[in-house]
């Protein structure tokens, strides 16, 4: 039986923020959506670890791309979220879902 994977709060946030804005998936725009998710500043250093640390595990990949005039020809990444991402994606929500329902009554 394979071990369950489990997602950390801001890993998963990272994820679901990339999902969300897929037509603009930058880190500004990325970071932008995160700080609105999370009511708090999202600082560059957090967001571009968390990213490296999920492109480690197989669930973002990200290409280059021109930065055209308006960035003075810097490139930028584009980030994507893979097939197996979204399937820990799945699952984690299945599992939250299940424990959240077997607490419900004991929240009030």
């Amino acid at each position: 039986m394979p071990h369950p994977v489990f997602l950390g709060e801001f890993e998963q946030l990272v994820l679901l923020a990339l999902l969300k804005i897929q037509n603009e998936p930058y880190a500004l725009r990325l970071r932008e959506e995160l700080t609105s998710l999370a009511g708090r500043p999202v600082s560059r250093g957090a967001l571009y670890r968390t990213l490296d640390r999920l492109e480690q595990k197989g669930y973002v990949t990200w290409e280059t791309e021109e930065g055209g005039p308006h960035r003075r020809g810097h490139v930028r990444r584009r980030f994507a979220v893979t097939d197996e991402a979204r399937s820990v994606l799945r699952s984690s929500r299945e599992a939250l879902l299940e424990l959240w329902g077997a607490v419900e009554e004991a929240l009030g």
